[in-house]
């Protein structure tokens, strides 16, 4: 018998087939796609056998790093043994990962759904909330960005992720908590906290019956651009909406598992326990799982009857447990926080070279650089970014993209990257930047 090696796809061939077959609507990092073939702790190979430095982690789910040992173990023993049943039956492994989510879940968080993804995280936060309370309103922050579905993207607050002017009634945005572009005082300070909580408070008695369900925010704004709201301002929410009645409901989707530093949640970092908490992303390595988990009293207000086709997957709850093991053993927290410290430093040196790097934020190992016409107007700059992006891309370094007119570069690499690859990282980034400035 004459064997014949595997023929791969190249690039062009993978770009066609997506052309033909996809979704136009499909958003790429870049002016060319970039066709990823392989991956392996914090680096990804492309098609054509080049070789990056992933400082993005496939939007920070990647949160061990690709293809970890254990995780790849333990997927492979499950998946041998039981792939799928529904929760219309009871699996080990589903009971074994909500165990481990509630050891270290804040307060008395215990008490999970999983689902398939963020959005269908949120959706069931959000039902939760009106289950419990009885009401329909919810409070949500301009600029967020919860999900793809009719309503996350009615929670949603850019106009960019918000398709066919899609809108659930009963949605109120208050003002986003935006240190750098604060409104009421710069620079901006904690005592801003209150002003910006007190905005929450008169959206509820302005816009609504006064009777609201849930305020719902991601505790740093992702999509946003990781903006990170002063300090206290969360405590004060948490005591305006309880004051009303509603229940506050914590995004923890891309903050969440360590990645701010010191805690497992970045929550913990405000002195707030929330009343219902949202995660998916990094929570299983890179495998499809979200997560809703909340109190026994409020998860038993949920009367009627619910399942989940996939959610809850033997599979992926695998890869969840040996997930969370592997953050666990390596004591996540301390590690964003030792390396993010490392990775602020060097992001704080290019906003001192550059004019056009407004603003550098951020906790842990999730960072932003803010680019904008120049330091004094704070003028958006998108054309600049967009250029940055691709120079990254020159230098085989991966970053993100994000902020209302796509001016902010986002990073969040694996939580295990280690001193040596921030530092190539930041090496990478530089030359990226004066590749930028000198054009």
């Amino acid at each position: 018998m004459i064997q014949t090696a595997l023929s791969h796809p190249t690039a062009a061939d993978v770009r066609s087939g997506q052309d033909d077959y996809l979704l136009p609507a499909l958003l790429h990092m870049y002016d060319e796609p970039l066709v990823l073939s392989e991956g392996c702790g914090a680096r990804v190979t492309d098609a054509d056998g080049v070789e990056y430095l992933d400082l993005f982690s496939g939007i920070l789910t990647t949160s061990v790093g690709h293809c970890h040992p254990r995780v790849v173990d333990r997927v492979r023993d499950q998946v041998g043994r039981l792939g799928h049943v529904s929760t219309l039956y009871a699996t080990d492994v589903q009971v074994e990962a909500a165990r481990k989510l509630a050891d270290i879940a804040p307060g008395g968080l215990r008490r999970t759904f999983f689902t398939n993804s963020g959005t269908e995280a949120i959706e069931t936060a959000l039902q939760m909330a009106c289950a419990h309370t009885g009401r329909s309103e919810i409070i949500a922050l301009r600029q967020a960005y919860h999900g793809r579905s009719f309503m996350a993207t009615s929670v949603t607050a850019h106009a960019a992720w918000r398709p066919l002017a899609t809108r659930v009634a009963g949605v109120h945005h208050a003002i986003t908590p935006y240190p750098y572009r604060c409104p009421f005082k710069r620079p901006c300070d904690e005592t801003c906290a209150e002003r910006f909580a007190r905005d929450v408070e008169d959206v509820i008695r302005t816009t609504t019956n006064g009777q609201p369900a849930a305020f719902i925010a991601e505790t740093i704004l992702g999509v946003g651009g990781y903006v990170v709201p002063p300090k206290g301002y969360f405590e004060r929410v948490a005591e305006i909406v309880r004051g009303y009645g509603a229940l506050l409901i914590i995004d923890e989707v891309q903050a969440g598992f360590g990645r701010t530093g010191g805690h497992w949640f970045a929550i913990e970092h405000e002195n707030v326990v929330p009343d219902v908490m949202v995660m998916a992303k990094g929570i299983a390595g890179g495998f499809p799982v979200g997560a809703t988990i909340t109190t026994d009293e409020i998860a038993r207000s949920w009367k009627g009857k619910t399942i989940s086709t996939f959610g809850g997957n033997p599979v992926c709850m695998a890869a969840m447990c040996a997930t969370l093991d592997v953050m666990r053993d390596e004591d996540v927290p301390t590690r964003a926080e030792e390396r993010g410290r490392q990775l602020r430093e060097g992001l704080d040196s290019l906003g001192r070279r550059y004019d056009w790097i407004g603003d550098v934020r951020g906790m842990g190992l999730m960072q932003a650089m803010e680019l904008v016409v120049d330091g004094s107007s704070r003028v958006p700059d998108a054309g600049r970014a967009r250029a940055l992006l691709e120079a990254t891309r020159e230098e085989a370094l991966l970053v993100g993209q994000g902020g209302m007119e796509g001016h902010v570069v986002r990073i969040g690499p694996s939580l295990l990257i280690s001193e040596s690859e921030i530092g190539e990282g930041l090496e990478k980034l530089g030359r990226a930047c004066a590749r930028v400035a000198a054009a």
